[in-house]
């Protein structure tokens, strides 16, 4: 079948990696956004989601060379890391947010074990993290950490 992205196969091949490394078993990895408030979940991380509802994908495609028989596509995948309890330690949440996406910024990374870590299971030519913003806030639950973060890639169409 055509295709005219990479983008499905690799939201989906993220979402299997996330799924099952070993250091996020404690985290609900979520496609999308749920249909009820994001921030029930203790610790979970969004793929295709942004907490201000922006774009899931942003994507740009060109030829990749005389001849027009390739594109080149690149995207970034909004994502959103969560954390929250009932006490009032705001460091210790902000402290896990981030360690929820050091886990993605490793899985990402080419090992010697992994040298194709980066392609999202050949789904792209490679994938990388690229930015990131942290919110902090209190309700009347306790504090909340967010820490919204983009995973870019380039892939050959």
């Amino acid at each position: 079948m055509e295709t005219t992205s990479r983008v499905p196969a690799a939201v989906d091949a993220l979402l299997d990696i996330l799924n099952t490394a070993p250091a996020l078993e404690a985290v609900r990895v979520v496609d999308g956004p749920l249909p009820v408030d994001v921030n029930s979940d203790p610790m979970a991380l969004y793929i295709g989601y942004s907490r201000d509802g922006d774009q899931a994908v942003s994507l740009q495609q060109s030829f990749a060379g005389a001849g027009a028989r390739t594109r080149d596509e690149e995207f970034s995948i909004a994502c959103l890391a969560v954390a929250r309890g009932g006490d009032k330690d705001m460091g210790l949440y902000r402290r896990k947010v981030f360690e929820m996406v050091a886990v993605v910024e490793a899985v990402l990374r080419a090992t010697n074990d992994d040298p194709t870590a980066p392609t999202l299971g050949g789904t792209v030519l490679w994938s990388e993290l690229t930015a990131g913003g942290l919110t902090q806030d209190q309700d009347p639950d306790g504090p909340r950490a967010g820490l919204a973060f983009t995973v870019s890639c380039r892939a050959r169409i």
